[in-house]
């Protein structure tokens, strides 16, 4: 059962899809017939105003309130008033600490219109597109998954693994129980799931041995899982929770004002409320088990092991849930690119995404509609969807911090096609495909050049008896392994454990190696661009095609009793499966990469105080510190605690003394300015 959560924004869900009937972004001042696909949400728009109009706009939104019918420019407020609109507001709600970058990267012009349900769509966006002020325009609609909610995972509560503690194997670096099943971590050739038929080969995993003897996480390092929602309270992931501080469940405000109320753990998309859920009608448990891929609590004598989970006396990296779908239902394409951004303003430094549209090259008569082909037509269709992307990429992460911007990493997609799907093709992002236990390409796994890294995915097709459920069992009654992927699972509301497979289960170790790396690179204070570390992952990664040889047989609906043989020739997937990410290699890698921490520009306003812990930036010592104005801020020093107290307006500098050399800041001190570091 592959899990791959697939968006078709706006995309047609009918056979025989052509690019005429697939939605268009609308150049300026075009008079062009706008085709309105099937799937749209009536009554709405999304439209991307030009920059000359940025003035207008902010008067009528300040005079509103943020909410408001009418745009105040007269050509669009004379087509608005056609349509009978009723809302006109942001797409992006405005978050005092990071608006200057919000204008910056243009998303502030991206506006929701909402107008009467009953109006022909197609003339709607036929007046929208004629308006000159307008740039871009796009029809909005629920993003949609492939995989049937209905399905029937493997799984186990969390008292059936805890009364199992005592039977299993301690041969493995964390206590974790659970964790023999785990083999996509640590694969030594001897998983019972092997055959004549299906092998497994020692060191088809993810490194996660020689790694975890460098490095076990930092809780520091924020990964934002876009998904259904992750179950926070997960015993075996309730200590790698991101947690808002100041935000509370069900207070009802927003408290940090960063335009979301009550977002303590993340926020739900589908719904618009801080209130995440995983007990709809519907819920998977897909997020969940993501999550326990990357942070699953190491060596807490409970369950299983994540990739970046901590252990060893560190705590794991932390997931901040990004919840996409809720049960049945999933937010709409606008409310897609609100999450991307809210992951970069609220610090995670890695979009995990396992989700898409479907290949260019699925196969129709398997039930698949083909997607964008390439990275011009993909951010002609999504050109909202690109550029909250972008802006991920460009502004997550900090110049000071780790890694200046964000890594966006995505399944390529289970369509059996000879191409990623996207947004994991697009060259910005990282695309993942999947491999069995013994190197070889998933059966389902699409591939191609644009693939750049691969991992365990599982594949039941291989692996599974034809004609026969995967669920065997033990004579205790133990779920056995299968050559699926073992994680944290909730169903019904019941947290426990499962298998599943899919270039969606591949995508989290690629993940949850990039987060282990990130920790590792914070401990030894070097500094990435995403584009140096992005690159780092693949340099480092594994050459698996000599594994590439000769034919690999796979039962196509293997649980079925017309289950289907096919023949996979392993000599065409050969430049197209990317690299195996390597934990171990690409920690060992850290120490000679990248560049050292600085101490980092503060901007802080009058009459405040704020401090950095000089060990988050420097191996260095601290001895003494000085100021060049002290009537602008002043500065102490307690132990390797660097303290600043602003005065009053204006711009200074402070130079730090270690026990081996100076470090050099700037002081800004103005009104308004959120505590922090530029």
């Amino acid at each position: 059962m592959k899990r791959y959560i697939t968006i078709v924004a706006a995309a047609t869900l009918i056979a025989g899809c052509v690019q005429e009937n697939l939605p268009v972004s609308v150049p300026d001042n075009t008079t062009a017939t706008v085709v309105v696909p099937e799937g749209a949400t009536a009554g709405e728009a999304i439209i991307k105003f030009a920059p000359e109009m940025e003035a207008i706009l902010d008067q009528t939104m300040t005079r509103s309130g943020g909410a408001a019918t009418r745009s105040g420019i007269p050509s669009t407020d004379e087509v608005l008033e056609i349509l009978g609109a009723y809302s006109f507001e942001r797409v992006f709600p405005v978050d005092s600490a990071n608006e200057a970058r919000t204008r910056e990267a243009g998303l502030h012009l991206w506006y929701i219109v909402r107008f009467d349900e009953g109006e022909d769509m197609h003339k709607a966006f036929e007046r929208l597109s004629r308006l000159g002020e307008v740039e871009k325009l796009q029809c909005n609609r629920p993003i949609e998954r492939l995989y049937n909610p209905n399905s029937d995972p493997k799984f186990i509560s969390c008292a059936e693994a805890d009364g199992r503690a005592a039977t299993r194997a301690t041969a493995w670096p964390f206590n974790d129980p659970e964790i023999y099943r785990q083999w996509c971590y640590i694969n030594d050739g001897t998983a019972p799931f092997a055959s004549e038929r299906a092998g497994v080969l020692a060191g088809s995993d993810a490194g996660c041995a020689e790694a975890w003897e460098l490095c076990t996480g930092d809780e520091d390092i924020i990964v934002a899982v876009m998904d259904e929602a992750v179950m926070w309270s997960h015993p075996d992931l309730m200590d790698n929770i991101w947690v808002n501080e100041g935000e509370e469940l069900y207070a009802g405000k927003d408290a940090d004002g960063n335009g979301y109320v009550d977002d303590r753990y993340g926020y739900n998309f589908v719904r618009n409320t801080g209130i995440t859920s995983w007990t709809s009608n519907g819920s998977t448990g897909h997020g969940t088990h993501v999550a326990g891929t990357i942070a699953a609590v190491n060596d807490n004598g409970i369950g299983v092991a994540g990739i970046a989970g901590g252990g060893k006396g560190k705590r794991g990296v932390k997931i901040m849930t990004i919840q996409l779908f809720d049960g049945y239902n999933s937010c709409s394409l606008a409310m897609e690119a609100r999450a991307m951004k809210y992951a970069a303003d609220n610090g995670a430094v890695i979009l995990q995404c396992s989700w898409g549209y479907n290949s260019a090259k699925s196969n129709l008569i398997m039930g698949y509609t083909p997607g964008p082909a390439t990275e011009e037509e993909w951010a002609r269709l999504y050109p909202l969807e690109k550029e909250a992307l972008d802006y991920f990429i460009n502004y997550a992460g900090s110049p000071n911090g780790v890694i200046d911007g964000g890594l966006a990493i995505f399944a390529s997609g289970n369509e059996y096609a000879a191409q990623s799907s996207f947004p994991a093709a697009y060259s910005k992002c990282i695309s993942v495909a999947a491999i069995a236990a013994d190197y070889t390409p998933a059966s389902y796994s699409n591939y191609g050049s644009e693939v750049l890294l691969c991992a365990p995915g599982g594949d039941l097709e291989y692996y599974g008896t034809p004609g026969e459920d995967d669920a065997s069992y033990d004579e205790n009654g133990t779920l056995m392994e299968q050559g699926a992927i073992f994680s944290t699972l909730v169903i019904d509301g019941v947290a426990g454990y499962g298998y599943y497979e899919g270039t969606s289960m591949a995508c989290p170790h690629v993940s949850g190696i990039a987060a282990l790396g990130l920790a590792y690179a914070k401990q030894q204070h070097r500094h990435f661009t995403s584009e140096e570390f992005r690159e780092l992952m693949y340099t480092t990664a594994r050459d698996i095609e000599e594994y590439f040889v000769g034919e690999k047989l796979y039962y196509m609906r293997h649980e079925s009793a017309g289950a289907t043989p096919i023949k996979m020739n392993l000599a065409e997937y050969r430049g197209k499966m990317g690299r195996l990410a390597d934990a171990g290699a690409l920690l060992k890698a850290i120490d000679g990469s990248g560049r050292d921490m600085r101490l980092p520009n503060i901007c802080l306003a009058p009459g405040t105080t704020t401090s950095l812990n000089i060990a988050d930036f420097l191996t260095e010592e601290a001895k003494s510190v000085e100021v060049a104005n002290n009537n602008i801020a002043t500065t102490t020093l307690e132990g390797n605690t660097l303290i600043i107290s602003a005065k009053r307006e204006g711009q200074t500098s402070l130079t730090l003394t270690t026990d081996k050399s100076k470090h050099h800041a700037t002081i800004t001190v103005r009104e308004g300015a959120d505590n922090g570091w530029l």
